[in-house]
C-alpha cells in the first residue's frame, strides 16, 4: 500500500475514534491536535502531530510550540517531544498518530514531571509615588465666569451632554445662503 493510501485509511480511523471528542482537533488534512490534561491546568498541554508526504514511512513532526502551551517550560516541551519521538520510532511504517496521543494521555504525569504546579512570577517593583508625580506636568484649570457656565449648561440636555446633532450642518440653510450663483457657475 502506498503512503497516501495509508494516510487516507488512518484519517478515517482517527475520525471514527475521535468523533465527538472535544480534545481532538483536525487543523488540516495532515495536522492533528489533541489536548491532554484538564483545561487551565499547569499539567496540561496541546500535542500537535503533522504528517509529511512519506508518513507513515517517515517520522511525523511533533510540535509543542502552540499558544496553548505557553505555560510550559522550554525544557519540559523538549522532553515531551523527545519521549514522543522515541515512541514514534518504534512504529515507523505503521499508523502511529492514535498511538502517540494515547501514549501521551497515559504518561502525562511522567511527561510533565519537571513542570511546576505554579509558575513563579517575579515581584513587580514600583517606583515611589513622589517620582511619578514630579514627572507629570501640572495643568491649571481654566476659570469660567458665571455667564460662561450658564451658557454651557443651557446647551446641555438633562443628562449633561450636548444634544444629538448639535454640530450638524443644516444642508437646506447652507444651500440658501450660497444662493443660485453657485449652480449657474457650473
Amino acid at each position: 500500500m502506498s503512503c497516501q493510501e495509508q494516510q487516507e485509511e488512518e484519517l478515517e480511523v482517527l475520525e471514527s475514534i475521535y468523533d465527538g471528542d472535544a480534545a481532538f482537533n483536525q487543523i488540516k488534512p495532515t495536522v492533528f491536535q489533541y489536548k491532554i490534561g484538564e483545561d487551565r491546568s499547569m499539567k496540561s498541554f496541546l500535542l500537535e502531530v503533522t504528517w509529511g508526504d512519506d508518513y507513515p514511512d517517515s517520522m511525523p513532526t511533533i510540535n509543542m510550540d502552540t499558544f496553548y502551551n505557553k505555560h510550559l517550560l522550554d525544557p519540559v516541551k523538549a522532553s515531551v517531544v523527545e519521549k514522543l519521538t522515541e515512541e514514534a520510532e518504534a512504529f515507523l511504517g505503521c499508523a502511529m498518530t492514535y498511538t502517540l496521543f494515547e501514549y501521551a494521555k497515559e504518561n502525562v504525569d511522567d511527561l510533565l514531571m519537571e513542570q511546576p504546579d505554579q509558575v513563579y512570577k517575579a515581584p513587580v517593583v514600583k517606583e515611589p509615588k513622589e517620582e511619578q508625580q514630579s514627572a507629570k506636568p501640572k495643568f491649571k484649570k481654566e476659570q469660567l465666569t458665571k455667564s460662561q457656565k450658564r451658557k454651557i449648561v443651557s446647551r446641555l440636555d438633562k443628562d449633561g451632554e450636548l444634544p444629538r446633532g448639535h454640530d450638524w450642518v443644516d444642508v437646506i440653510k447652507h444651500l440658501c445662503q450660497i444662493g443660485r450663483g453657485a449652480e449657474q457657475a457650473t
